[in-house]
Formats: structure tokens, C-alpha cells, sequence
């Protein structure tokens, strides 16, 4: 019984807010009209879209209301009201988020004084519930309705606040406009530090190389012993040459990924960060089958970008790395317990080149850093395993 009226409290209390929201949209009617009034006389119309955006709030709050009492969120898909008057008023008229909006603020001026259906069933339900359970030791009848009236305006809200087809389909392509232009940047700025490493690296050395050997072929019939030293120079700069080569060709796809697969290739960062890090990714690589190449790569970067930045910024001698694997693709999560304040808009701190990564991934990249710490980096890369 006591379980039955806590529910039926929780159920009321979650009601009261849905009138109370209701109350304050009756109000809400007046500025709907003198946005109305003003649009039609013109000189109103910077009201249209201003408006829009208060109506995008209230329906962002119920929708975060409905959420909170069903456990499961109701997405919006919205275009950016931004630009001259003109191009404001277009989106704000034209936007399918706008309809369904207005649509649920029209029926929820009839369905949202549920209330008053559920307030007399308390007394009603105090009294057969508590004569049915307490003596008759039956299932409560009317209190549970005071929970289904709750359950029946989530529903209907939800039904109501998501998002058209036509309006989830635009919302995706903005989307993908962001990450195919984050995923060139980030191609982009990839290309030219390759070529900066090679120009600045290899392709010197083997300036160098070919000038030793110039000198030592021109030195060699006069002075062997100076050309002999310029060959072993050159054999020198040969090899740094080499070794910077292999170096360009790990930071475009590392050959320990392909050697050791991707929980291998982690260990390896781990014990060469300079940090204590904690490895956990045996599930990974279960039953022998990997993710694709191109997600093992974004995953390695990711978990090398994040031991690079705690071992110059965190202060803290441990690091924790897990790796996961979902029915959708891969987790991976970083964690140290530094001094925590990680700045995504900081100069030199790769947060913005791990995001632009995963989102050429169509990944989420997430970054939980307070001062004082702990720092909490994790990235969910969609798969098929």
C-alpha cells in the first residue's frame, strides 16, 4: 500500500508541474498575440523569430520533464535561427521544429489540466485502496490510475515533441556538414604535418646524405681517409633518415596496430608514457574479430593524445585507459587524477584535434575535466564488429 501511495505521490507532483507549465502558457497567449499583431503590421516582426526561440525553450524543458519521469530523451531537430532579419524570419516560419512546437502547445492547453482528474482520486483511493489492501489484502485500484494519468500525458507529450522525419533528416544533415568540415580540417592539418616532418626531417638528412657523398666521392682519390669519414657520416644520415621515415609512417597509421591489435598497441603507449597506466581492453579483440582499421587508428591517437597531455599537464603519476566493446562500436575511456582543467580552447592541448578525429567518425567525444581533477576523456566510435 505504501509503495502504491508513493507512486501516486511522485505521479501528483509530476502533474502540478504540468499545470503549473499549463497555467504559464495561458499566459504565454498573450505574447503569441502581440507577436500575432506585430508581424502583420510589420514593423513587429523582429518579434516573429524571438519568439520562436522562447517557444523552443519551454518545449526544450518539457521535453527534459518528460524525460526525467520516463527514462528515455526526446531528441530535437532544430535550424539555427542566425543571420539578417530576413533570413531569421525564413527559418523561424519555415522550420518544421516550429509546427511541432505550436502543435504541442495548442494540445496541451486541453490535455495538460490532468490535474484535476487526479486530485479527487486521492481521497476516493485512500479510502477503497486502503480498505482493500489493509483489510481485504487486494491489489490497489484507484491509486494507480493517479500513475497512469501521469504515464498518459508522457506519452501523449512525447508523441507530440518529436521531432519530424523531415526535421530529424535536415537536424542530420547539418550534422554531417559539421563533421565532413571538421574531418577536412582535420585532414588538412594532418597533410601538413606530414609534409612538415618530412620537409623538416627526413627530406634535410637526405639533403645532407647526398652531399657527404658528393664530398666523399670528390674527396676519395686524394684523401681516403676523409671520404671514408664522410661515407660513415653519411651512413649515419642515412639511418636518422630512415628512422625519421618510420616515424611520418606511424603517426599515419601506427604498424603496432596491425602487430599487436589495438589492446596491444595501448599497453605499448602505457609503457611508454612515463606514466603508471592502467590497462583494461581484453574484451576488445574477442573471438579474434578487430574493429575496422580506421576505428582502431582513431581509438590509438585518442589514447595517445590523452597519455601525452597527463604526462606534461596533470601532474599525476598514474593513468587509468579502458577499452570496451558495445553492440554499436567501441568505448574508449581515459582517466587520470590530475590537477584536472583541461581547456578544449587551450593552445597545444590536441582536444580539438581528438574531437575533430572521432567526428569524422560520426563518434562522440567526451570531456569531463574540473579543477582539481580527476580528467575523464571518453570517445564512443560507432562499429560493426
Amino acid at each position: 500500500m505504501w509503495t502504491t501511495v508513493r507512486e501516486a505521490a511522485r505521479a501528483t507532483g509530476y502533474l502540478v508541474v504540468v499545470a503549473a507549465m499549463t497555467f504559464a502558457l495561458y499566459i504565454f497567449i498573450t505574447v503569441l498575440l502581440i507577436t500575432a499583431a506585430g508581424t502583420v503590421a510589420v514593423v513587429g516582426a523582429w518579434m516573429l523569430p524571438e519568439t520562436v526561440l522562447v517557444i523552443r525553450r519551454i518545449a526544450g524543458a518539457k521535453r527534459k520533464m518528460v524525460a526525467a519521469w520516463t527514462g528515455r530523451r526526446i531528441p530535437e531537430a532544430y535550424r539555427a535561427v542566425e543571420g539578417t532579419l530576413r533570413e531569421r524570419l525564413r527559418t523561424a516560419v519555415r522550420d518544421p521544429g516550429t509546427l511541432v512546437d505550436l502543435r504541442w502547445m495548442v494540445a496541451s492547453y486541453v490535455y495538460g489540466a490532468l490535474l484535476a482528474l487526479a486530485l479527487p482520486l486521492w481521497p476516493l483511493g485512500l479510502v477503497v485502496d486502503g480498505v482493500g489492501c489493509g483489510l481485504l489484502r487486494r491489489r490497489a485500484v484507484v491509486l494507480p490510475l493517479i500513475t497512469r494519468l501521469a504515464d498518459t500525458e508522457a506519452r501523449w507529450s512525447t508523441a507530440l515533441l518529436m521531432p519530424s522525419p523531415q526535421a530529424r533528416l535536415a537536424a542530420r544533415v547539418e550534422e554531417l556538414k559539421e563533421t565532413r568540415a571538421d574531418a577536412i580540417a582535420a585532414h588538412g592539418a594532418e597533410l601538413r604535418r606530414i609534409e612538415r616532418d618530412l620537409h623538416d626531417g627526413a627530406q634535410a638528412r637526405l639533403v645532407a646524405l647526398s652531399m657527404r657523398i658528393g664530398l666523399a666521392k670528390r674527396a676519395y682519390d686524394h684523401d681516403p681517409e676523409g671520404a671514408r669519414k664522410l661515407l660513415d657520416d653519411a651512413q649515419d644520415q642515412a639511418e636518422q633518415a630512415l628512422t625519421e621515415l618510420r616515424q611520418v609512417v606511424r603517426g599515419i597509421h601506427p604498424p603496432i596496430l596491425t602487430d599487436r591489435g589495438l589492446a596491444g598497441a595501448v599497453r605499448a603507449l602505457g609503457a611508454s608514457s612515463g606514466l603508471a597506466v592502467t590497462v583494461d581492453g581484453g574484451e576488445v579483440e574477442e573471438g579474434g574479430v578487430r574493429a575496422p582499421a580506421a576505428v582502431e587508428a582513431a581509438a590509438y591517437f585518442v589514447v595517445a593524445e590523452a597519455l601525452t597531455n597527463a604526462a606534461k599537464h596533470s601532474g599525476s603519476p598514474t593513468a587509468e585507459v579502458r577499452l570496451t566493446r558495445t553492440r554499436r562500436g567501441l568505448v574508449v575511456r581515459v582517466r587520470d587524477d590530475g590537477r584536472g582543467g583541461a581547456d578544449e580552447s587551450g593552445d597545444g592541448s590536441g582536444l580539438v584535434g581528438m574531437r575533430r578525429r572521432v567526428a569524422a567518425l560520426d563518434g562522440v567525444f567526451h570531456v569531463t575535466s574540473p579543477v582539481g581533477g580527476p580528467t575523464v576523456i571518453e570517445v564512443e566510435l560507432p562499429c560493426v564488429w
